[in-house]
């Protein structure tokens, strides 16, 4: 005899401060002004965390560049480019992310 597993998932979001305010006769409700708090957290959490700097290095042969450094921060300027933002990541938050290096073969 077959059994049927019936799973409910579910997740809940809490944006405090983003409530509605009425707009003018006739139009939809326009969103309030609110302030986002944006918190720095490592990056790296577990991986590596006795290196001083997480770094990791591909040869690739067809390559128009020597060497080309992607960011895994997510915050250079340059992105998907390095721009070396991760040394001032790294200094406000304990983390140890650095670029992905390709090197051309």
């Amino acid at each position: 005899m077959a059994s049927m597993l019936s799973m409910s998932v579910g997740a809940a979001f809490s944006y405090g401060g983003l409530g509605l305010r009425p707009s003018r006769a006739g139009t939809q409700p326009r969103p309030r002004s609110a302030a986002v708090v944006v918190r720095a957290e490592a990056i790296n959490p577990e991986i590596r965390k006795s290196e001083a700097k997480v770094v990791d290095s591909v040869v690739v042969a067809e390559l128009s560049k020597p060497l080309t450094a992607y960011c895994r921060c997510w915050r250079s300027g340059t992105f998907p480019l390095c721009d070396g933002s991760h040394v001032k990541h790294n200094k406000a938050t304990g983390d140890n992310v650095g670029p992905l290096l390709l090197k051309k073969e």
